[in-house]
């Protein structure tokens, strides 16, 4: 038994990944996710600042 074997093995290389020619479908797909994605953040902006929607909490009902 050697002293390497008792502890943590190593991960092996991983192959790089090629990199794959986009044609204009790939293209296009990937500009309307990016301008949803802008849309999505701008609308979160603008809605953080206004401030929560409801302002009750918890509700009772008068009688005591």
């Amino acid at each position: 038994m050697s002293g390497r074997e008792g502890g943590k093995k190593k991960p092996l290389k991983a192959p790089k990944k090629e990199t794959k020619d986009l044609d204009e479908q790939d293209l296009a797909h990937k500009q309307k996710l990016k301008e949803q994605q802008k849309a999505l953040s701008e609308a979160k902006a603008k809605a953080s600042q206004k401030g929560p929607l409801t302002q009750g909490g918890i509700k009772k009902s008068g009688k005591k």
